[in-house]
Parts: C-alpha cells; structure tokens; sequence
C-alpha cells in the first residue's frame, strides 16, 4: 500500500488540483493523509470531503513527520500541494523503485507557467542527475520513501529550517539505495518565484546548496524561509 503525505497551509487552490492529479492516476491502493499547520481557508473541508486522513502538522518537516506516524503504507510518498501528478505516475514511480531496486527515489520536476519555466526545469533536471554521484538531491515536491528506511533515518530533521528535504537524502545515502525515476514526472507550480522574485530565489537556492556542502544543516533563520505565504497568489 502507498501512503501519501501533503504538508498544507492554506492550500484551497492547489490541494483540489492535486488531489484531483491522484484521483486520475491508474493505480488506486493508496491513502492520502494531509499534515495541516492550522489553515483558515478551505483546506480541512476540502481534505474531509476527499476522505483524507488529516493530522496535525507544522513546517514541512515536521508535517511529513507526523503523516508518517499514521501511515499505513510500506511506501511513503511526501508531496507539496502545489504539485501535479504526470500521466501514470504512481504506477511508474513503484515500478521503478522496484524495479531499480531503489530505497529512495526522485523525480524530475518541471516548473509551470511562462516558457522560461520549461529551460530552468531541465537545468535542475540536469544539475540532480550529473550531481548525484557526489551531491544527491531529493526534492520534497515528489519524495518516494520505503517506509522502513524512513524509520531507520528518524524522519525529516525538524530543527533545519530549509531544505531538510536534500538533508534527509543525503544521509539515506549512507544507509540505503537513492536514484531518480526518470520514467514519470511532477509539475510544480512556480508560485513562490513569482512571489518571491526569481533572483531572489535562485540566490536562496544557491546559498542554501553551499551551506549545506560547506557547513551543515541550515538551522538558523539565515535565509528568513516562511511556509505558506502564498494564500493570495492566484492559479497558474
């Protein structure tokens, strides 16, 4: 069984798009527990009414953490809400991690809107697979985990306060078998860079990569990251 954890905050224009994105999907053995941080928009109503299991949650961190606890799956499968799911995409992503014999997967990930999106998203694509033999990346818009190799790692580190997601990869690296599913794909909205800024983002991205090469975890509020505040932002 596949279990799949959305952290949310104030999620009622995205958590309906990717919730509809699983519903489409071929493979139909899974539940979806929503880790909410306190919303107080639409999203619980919109979680209830898909029948979701819904706990409570936090910074991403600690909201995969306590969707993990309920899960049930032998598979967890953590996901942002401002993600959809490609065509056959939970069929492929447990075929793959079968069949690559995987204990942590990726996959690439493809910004939506303006056309520039589409030449970011191969040079991510592109820098996490030509890094991987010496820096793995595992984006937590689209993390595939075998759950006994989550409860092995503890879980997501909830004192780092970015990219606790490249964390976590990095040290399943040194216990179990990490790779990227090239046969599917994850589209991600591109809401925080125009909320954000796009400089202002790919510097974030930057500095964050190279504290985490050079000095560790980042576990002070340098870089002023704040979950959900993109609840005016409209719909791609």
């Amino acid at each position: 069984m596949l279990s799949i954890i959305i952290p949310t905050l104030n999620e009622e224009k995205y958590l309906p798009l990717l919730l509809k994105s699983i519903k489409e999907q071929n493979v139909k053995d899974y539940e979806i527990i929503i880790s909410d941080a306190q919303s107080t928009d639409k999203t619980l109503d919109i979680a209830k009414k898909n029948n979701c299991k819904i706990v409570l949650g936090g910074l991403p961190g600690k909201a995969r953490n306590e969707g993990a606890k309920v899960a049930k799956g032998n598979l967890l499968l953590f996901l942002d809400a401002d993600v959809l799911l490609g065509p056959n995409f939970l069929k492929n992503a447990i075929e793959g991690i079968e069949n690559k014999k995987l204990d942590v997967a990726t996959f690439p990930l493809f910004l939506s809107g303006e056309r520039k999106n589409k030449a970011i998203s191969h040079f991510y694509n592109w820098w996490v697979v030509v890094s991987k033999p010496f820096l793995t990346h595992a984006f937590g818009a689209a993390l595939l985990v075998k759950k006994e190799v989550y409860e092995e790692l503890g879980g997501f580190d909830e004192e780092i306060k970015l990219a606790e997601d490249h964390e976590f990869s990095r040290r399943a690296k040194k216990i179990a078998t990490c790779g990227i599913i090239k046969s599917t794909y994850v589209l991600v909205s591109d809401r925080r860079f125009k909320t954000d800024g796009w400089f202002s983002v790919a510097i974030r991205y930057l500095l964050c990569e190279l504290h985490l090469i050079f000095i560790g975890p980042v576990k002070s509020d340098i870089f002023k990251y704040r979950f959900g505040h993109y609840k005016n932002e409209t719909k791609d």
